[in-house]
């Protein structure tokens, strides 16, 4: 898996949120699952669109932790940037639910494929959020961190397999 290194750079929800988007549905009206095609289709889609604001919330939100600290960008900043970058992740995930909940609606079958995939996805998606944590720690955070993973039996290098991460 690619390291996203560019300290400046907002990174974004792609691909490997949209399994989980696909499956993801909120029942609107409490019950208990979809009885129509419409219904269906709705809540799936805005299932998918949560998934995909919240997840860019966080990649948002931790990235520029690490710019607010350095002293790039000032809290103001970093409220509006995290807003903007979960809108158009909002938009993009609209239109991956709406097309993944057509597609599960007249291929229900699909969703098992979709599932396991899905776990590679979050896999995929776990490690970003967990390198834009690690981006936004101060050295003596870090060190903490590796003393305390040490103490544990946990080898943090393997898992953020960096030259210039800590």
């Amino acid at each position: 898996m690619s390291r996203e290194i560019d300290p400046y750079r907002i990174p974004k929800a792609r691909w490997e949120v949209a399994p989980a988007a696909g499956l993801a549905a909120i029942d609107l009206n409490g019950n208990g699952g979809a009885w129509s095609g419409r219904e269906f289709i709705g809540e799936s889609t805005l299932g998918g669109i949560a998934v995909y604001a919240i997840y860019q919330a966080l990649l948002t939100a931790l990235r520029t932790e690490a710019l607010r600290k350095r002293g790039a960008i000032d809290r103001p900043t970093q409220v509006q940037a995290i807003a903007s970058s979960v809108w158009e992740s909002a938009k993009h995930g609209a239109v991956v639910s709406l097309v993944l909940s057509v597609v599960l609606l007249v291929f229900p079958w699909l969703g098992v494929p979709l599932a396991l995939v899905g776990f590679v996805g979050l896999g995929k998606a776990s490690v970003d959020l967990l390198h834009a944590f690690w981006d936004g720690l101060d050295d003596a955070q870090r060190q903490e961190l590796h003393r305390a993973a040490f103490d544990a039996g946990v080898n943090l290098n393997r898992l953020l397999s960096n030259p210039a991460v800590g």
